[in-house]
């Protein structure tokens, strides 16, 4: 005997409300109908304002503090903790979001602000909330701040996931599970494509304020250092404002024209997006061309392919990271033997999106022995050095 229509739909949004969301499909197949027939349920109670319909997910329209409790999917919420005015991380978010609206999880989004610990207060107010899991990002923008947090986040007694946060070997929180691009790959491939276009005399800007820049900082000046083919190099910060401290504070901060200069760089590496825009912004005022004068490279592909002209970059795999952070975090919650209880550590290698601002030297040009590449004089001479 078929189930009436209305008992249907109560039984439906009994479940939804129970858990906060749910998948469709799961809904279908608890209740032994067709996929379907739940959507058309779904359709009429979000009509009625009863429920909120996603992409193959419902969610309820009542407050998570008056939903009922209990049940895995009450315990399997989790919290999400990543840096204001991060542009980079949105990518990520989305990744992670697609995997935990398919499971039918509830989770909050929590915003660091820009100062130092602001993420540990955030933390303890989701876990006190009933958080049963943590993907985080900490901002970490110098070594001092990473190390201040290790001792509470290796502390959690929570499933943690670390996203595009790679802890120190020996550090306290080495032992979390942790989901990041491999820079190290993608510093390869910004050097490797420019010395196949014929460029031997490079500069990489980087910032200083970010486990990100300090990763490639260390990655250039190891590559760059080893090739067989790279004549010279200087390694800058990026802009002004990039952050000075550490072990690289004593080196190179020259404006980054007059550095290029100095090195008769023809290429020029830089991290992130928005340095790299508004360097070759700097490079045209002063007459110089990207690329027919130097070629650039950007590191993040946030908004490179939106420059004039489009930007090469590096594109480590933003929303992949958010992705499969998600679902190591899923495993942990839900005990799933293929995790084997040992810690993971996922490295995603970045790719390399080939556009209009790098272009093969002309041999005969770079044969010619011209020492204007040099001299401070001359549009064309600043260019090279980029």
């Amino acid at each position: 005997m078929r189930e009436p229509v209305d008992l249907r739909r109560q039984r439906i949004l009994a479940a939804v409300q129970a858990r906060g969301s749910a998948r469709v499909r799961d809904l279908a197949a608890e209740l032994q109908v067709s996929v379907v027939t739940v959507r058309r349920d779904v359709e009429e109670l979000t009509r009625e304002g009863r429920l909120l319909r996603g992409h193959g997910v419902v969610r309820s329209t009542v407050p998570a503090r008056e939903a009922p409790t209990g049940g895995l999917e009450d315990a399997d919420r989790v919290a999400v903790v990543v840096p204001a005015r991060h542009s980079y991380l949105n990518e990520i978010l989305h990744g992670a979001r697609t995997v935990l609206d398919e499971a039918g999880l509830r989770f909050a989004l929590h915003i660091a602000p820009q100062a130092a610990g602001a993420e540990r207060p955030l933390v303890e107010r989701a876990l006190e909330d009933g958080a049963r899991g943590l993907l985080i990002a900490p901002r970490w923008r110098s070594l001092a701040a990473e190390e201040a947090d290790h001792g509470w986040l290796a502390a959690l007694e929570v499933p943690t996931v670390l996203m595009e946060r790679r802890p120190r070997p020996g550090s306290a929180p080495h032992g979390l599970d942790s989901v990041c691009s491999d820079h190290w790959y993608g510093a390869h491939l910004a050097v490797e494509h420019l010395v196949g276009l014929g460029h031997r005399r490079m500069v990489f800007a980087t910032r200083e304020d970010s486990p990100t820049a300090r990763s490639l900082r260390a990655a250039f000046t190891r590559i760059a250092g080893e090739h067989p083919l790279v004549e010279d190099w200087a390694w800058a910060l990026s802009a002004p404002d990039a952050g000075q401290e550490g072990p690289y504070a004593a080196h190179e901060t020259a404006e980054l024209p007059a550095l290029l200069r100095k090195v008769g760089a023809t290429a020029v590496v830089l991290h992130g997006d928005v340095d790299a825009v508004m360097l070759v912004q700097r490079l045209a005022a002063d007459g110089v061309r990207v690329p027919e004068d130097c070629s650039v490279v950007a590191y993040d592909d946030v908004v490179a392919g939106l420059a004039t002209p489009a930007l090469t970059a590096v594109s480590p795999p933003k929303a992949e990271v958010g992705r499969v952070a998600a679902e190591l975090l899923l495993q942990r919650l839900r005990g799933a033997p293929e995790t084997g209880g040992a810690v993971r550590r996922v490295e995603l290698l970045p790719r390399l999106m080939v556009r209009g601002s790098t272009r093969r030297i002309d041999d005969a040009a770079d044969d010619s022995g011209d020492g204007s590449r040099d001299s401070s004089s001359g549009g064309s001479t600043d260019g090279s050095t980029e």
